[in-house]
């Protein structure tokens, strides 16, 4: 530790690479970068560096940094011309992680728009609501994203990326690409480091979902501190930066926080970037070594396929990011034992609030503390909080995790209540429990019901209400059991009015029509006897967890 603390020291002083100061952001003080990106335009026009390199690759597309610019720049013009848009205006995106999100999202950020990703396994209520409360101007969706939401796409114009002939009024992103001015460069619009570049949707606990409006400033936060760990990481090893240029094998859905967040930092390191209709294991390790990449990243149950399959494959990986569900510790050792001798397992600890990971574990350290997300990054500031008072706690006592700093979003986009309950003075209040032990911060639970299924958030409430609704159901309850490969599975313990014959397969199917495939109960228990409950009427949970094993 004592080494990384000292390099950590010298890259951001005053006259480091990395340098840190002090400034008020929004009223709030804060370490902010002095160096780097400061807005994701300048993101964009520093990716022009890479030339002829390629960027992008999707099955037989491949596209380079170069290609990429002039698209994005072309597209900018046209979504600031002819589509209309004002900066400030939102641009959605639902669609699977095709190439086409690249230009999309950078063409939104250099005209000074708000980018709204979508999750394309909402369903159609879902991906309405998130249209409607955003108000985006345009949407860019694929087939079954505008086969869903036909025919009624409201008052906006829309896009559809790939697939067969589109309804009618829907135009198709090859007509628009087509129209464009191919050495065009960028449109001339200020873009501020705290304006706004992004609304990503979170659920809450009463199902209705929550946009969380991240900053050009919390975004090149995230990518600069990712660019610095690495930094370190290469100094730690005694290995020069490598040569050979990087290559990622993207896994998180874009419209998370961590994808979004791997596409970013790709886009300013020059690394090829490679993305895959649906996960396969066998595809992976193909790519992998056809593509000769050296890192991956997704959630823990990527991970594990890959080191149950062929380590062979993957003998160009040195990295292995992990996220967006609990990592098992067993799982940490095995992808450093596995995969290769040199490959560095990472994890972060985030939310989509905090602009992906406010605390980081990687390398050896983590290999030495897997049961630790690790230290909070640089500018990020903790507190540990007793939730009933407020009231500071100690180290090793466990409260809830608090965070301020740069990455902190700004709140909720139209919902000033939810806003107040979860920000104040800066502080961000992630609604889970944990502690600080030598430097070092540990989860142990979360305060807010929520179950988190393969790095997907499933709300139990969400779940408990489509339960109710169906009429053989006279009482639910919905949790967490702990799963080797998606971290969590959903489980429903449910109780039918006498004389009902809902089986299992009834109620999944009740719950299917209403909210999307990864929030259906994988195991669903039935019971005569009353749910357990406290005086005030709340399930006990922690009673069911412990019969259900």
């Amino acid at each position: 530790m004592a080494d990384r603390d000292r390099l950590l020291a010298e890259f951001t002083a005053p006259d480091g690479e990395f340098a840190l100061e002090d400034r008020e952001v929004r009223g709030v003080p804060m370490r902010v970068f002095r160096t780097g990106p400061q807005t994701l335009r300048d993101v964009l026009l520093a990716s022009r560096m890479h030339g002829d390199a390629e960027f992008t690759v999707y099955g037989g597309d491949r596209r380079t940094f170069d290609e990429h610019f002039r698209l994005a720049a072309g597209l900018a013009h046209r979504l600031l011309g002819e589509l209309g848009l004002a900066p400030g205006d939102r641009v959605a995106v639902a669609m699977r992680n095709y190439p086409e999100w690249a230009p999309i999202f950078w063409a939104t950020q250099a005209a000074g728009l708000i980018a709204v990703p979508l999750n394309a396994w909402w369903t159609e209520p879902e991906l309405r609501y998130g249209l409607e409360d955003s108000g985006a101007r345009i949407l860019f969706a694929d087939e079954e994203r505008v086969a869903a939401l036909a025919p009624d796409f409201g008052d906006r114009s829309v896009v559809q990326v790939r697939g067969g002939a589109p309804p009618e009024g829907v135009r198709t992103w090859e007509s628009l690409i087509a129209e464009l001015d191919p050495s065009a460069e960028l449109p001339d619009v200020a873009v501020h480091p705290d304006d706004d570049a992004t609304i990503l949707y979170t659920s809450g606990t009463t199902g209705k979902p929550k946009g969380a409006v991240g900053s050009h400033r919390n975004h090149c936060t995230n990518i600069w501190n990712m660019v610095l760990g690495r930094r370190i990481g290469a100094a730690l090893t005694g290995e020069q930066e490598q040569a050979a240029r990087p290559g990622v094998l993207l896994t998180f859905p874009i419209f998370h926080i961590a994808g979004l967040s791997g596409l970013c930092f790709a886009t300013l390191a020059g690394a090829k970037t490679v993305t895959m209709y649906r996960w396969d294991a066998a595809e992976a390790a193909r790519l992998v070594r056809d593509e000769q990449l050296n890192s991956i990243a997704g959630v823990p149950t990527v991970l594990r396929d890959l080191v149950d399959s062929e380590p062979g494959e993957l003998s160009t990986l040195d990295g292995a990011s992990m996220g967006g569900a609990p990592i098992p510790p067993d799982l940490v050792g095995r992808v450093h034992r596995t995969l290769a001798a040199n490959v560095a397992p990472a994890n972060g600890y985030g939310l989509t609030e905090t602009t992906s990971a406010v605390v980081s574990n990687s390398g050896d350290e983590y290999v030495g503390h897997p049961d630790s997300v690790g230290r909070p990054v640089p500018g990020s500031q903790l507190r540990i909080v007793d939730p009933a008072t407020g009231d500071d706690l100690g180290a090793g006592e466990v409260g809830e995790l608090w965070f301020r700093g740069p990455q902190i979003v700004r709140g909720y986009w139209n919902n000033p209540g939810a806003t107040a309950e979860a920000f104040g003075d800066g502080w961000f209040r992630t609604g889970d429990l944990g502690r600080v032990d030598d430097g070092w911060v540990y989860v142990v639970d979360r305060m807010k019901d929520v179950v988190i299924r393969g790095g997907e958030n499933v709300y139990c409430a969400e779940v408990e209400a489509a339960l109710f609704e169906h009429p053989d159901v006279a009482d639910a309850a919905v949790l967490g059991l702990p799963d080797a490969a998606l971290g969590e599975r959903v489980a429903a313990v449910v109780r039918l009015h006498d004389g009902a014959s809902a089986d299992a397969e009834d109620l999944r199917a009740h719950v299917r029509e209403r909210l999307a495939s990864f929030k259906i109960p994988d195991h669903i228990v039935f019971r005569t006897e009353l749910l357990p409950r406290t005086a005030t009427g709340k399930v006990l949970k922690r009673d069911l967890r412990e019969e259900l094993g």
